[in-house]
């Protein structure tokens, strides 16, 4: 687990969840709590516009914060994670709705949220991201980061993928099916989960990998490998998609070669210091009982 604190908390980057203009009261509501605290808040452009208000760039938001905010849910937070990886500032997730996986501050918590912030009371989790590169064919290469997972699925209902999966250039399985899931530790509670995939503690560093509705009669398990591999994909197939965090999509042909490796940097998520990953699946999974 990092020991790794800010630098200094005087400004603040925010992020508001898309297409919900409605939520400006709890941003001016929330950024008057950042301000009495001395913390100045920036809002990037697009949420500044969404509603109503001043904003700056998104990259002069990540370069001028000490730490960036999402305000919404899972999904504002992954989405500012991915953008903002290449500044590696630590972000925090204020949930404007139920507890989530990764946005864990309620509405409610914001304000005890800050003085356990000037005390040193949080922690700054590295994450595993995964760096991937899809080349074509014709040498062509889009390169791209992943915080959750990349999905090879087929391009319409009616067909099934086929997908050659090799581990440090060595081929190991074809997978035939609805596609194939290829997770972080963080992305486990994701789609993975959703296909049958095991829950990974979101501190390891490993990719796990979910046939989704395998075509076997070998009955195919979901993977889990070192995070230290590279995997290459490919398919004979005309067409799949490889889908980035749910959010990107390229476009796959045959001859075309989708790696897959473990990012040198992971991303950094700053936390509660007394926040707990199991009492986050005990409340969203409701397992079990209290003793």
């Amino acid at each position: 687990m990092s020991n790794q604190k800010l630098a200094q908390i005087k400004t603040a980057g925010f992020i508001l969840k898309p297409n919900d203009p409605e939520i400006k009261t709890l941003y001016e509501r929330i950024k008057a709590q950042f301000e009495a605290r001395g913390i100045s808040v920036l809002l990037a452009e697009r949420s500044a516009n969404m509603i109503g208000e001043k904003g700056v760039s998104f990259v002069s938001m990540c370069e001028k914060a000490d730490f960036l905010v999402s305000l919404g849910g899972d999904g504002t937070l992954l989405s500012l994670v991915r953008r903002s990886y290449g500044y590696h500032k630590p972000v925090v997730g204020i949930n404007a709705g139920n507890l989530g996986f990764l946005a864990d501050i309620t509405i409610d918590d914001v304000d005890n949220f800050l003085e356990q912030l000037f005390k040193g009371e949080y922690r700054i989790d590295d994450r595993m991201m995964i760096e991937g590169c899809v080349k074509t064919k014709e040498g062509k290469k889009q390169k791209f980061f992943a915080f959750n997972d990349v999905v090879i699925t087929r391009p319409v209902v009616s067909k099934m993928a086929k997908i050659y999966a090799s581990i440090d250039g060595e081929w190991f399985n074809t997978y035939k099916g609805d596609g194939l899931i290829i997770s972080t530790p963080t992305g486990s509670t994701a789609y993975s989960l959703s296909a049958g995939g095991p829950m990974m503690y979101p501190l390891t560093q490993a990719f796990i990998l979910t046939p989704i509705l395998a075509h076997s009669l070998s009955n195919q398990r979901p993977l889990v490998v070192p995070a230290d591999f590279t995997i290459e994909l490919s398919s004979p197939e005309e067409k799949v998609i490889a889908v980035i965090d749910g959010q990107d999509n390229y476009e796959m042909h045959e001859g075309d070669i989708l790696t897959i490796r473990g990012a040198v940097e992971g991303a950094k998520l700053l936390h509660r210091k007394e926040r707990n990953y199991f009492s986050v699946l005990r409340e969203k999974l409701s397992w079990g009982d209290e003793h």
